[in-house]
């Protein structure tokens, strides 16, 4: 199983952008899907995440502002960021629970700057 992620970019304060991550192999199960993002000197931390009752769960300064959303039928995850600022400038990697192993797409960058 691999994860794609791809839609990183730079955009200008109160921009949007839309990060995409597709999954692919042999896919059984997808219990839950994640984006989390790392800057640098600090943890990564969970940004917004997805379980497959449909619940959703967000990092709470970004609540109001990005949108997770999966599609179970094509395996993939969006996020979509809105009112971006430059402290949301970080390396963005989409995380899914996938026939209950732990998978990892590779980063994408996201920098918010005049």
């Amino acid at each position: 199983v691999q994860l794609q992620a791809s839609g990183g970019g730079l955009v200008q304060p109160g921009g949007s952008l839309r990060l995409s991550c597709a999954a692919s192999g042999s896919i059984f199960s997808v219990s839950i899907v994640a984006w989390y993002r790392q800057s640098p000197g600090k943890q990564r931390e969970q940004v917004a995440r997805a379980a497959s009752d449909g619940s959703t769960n967000y990092l709470d300064s970004v609540k109001g502002r990005f949108t997770i959303s999966r599609d179970n039928a094509k395996n993939t995850v969006d996020l979509r960021m809105n009112g971006l600022k430059p402290e949301d400038t970080a390396v963005y990697y989409c995380y899914g629970r996938i026939n209950r192993a732990d998978y990892w797409g590779q980063g994408t960058q996201v920098t918010v700057s005049s």
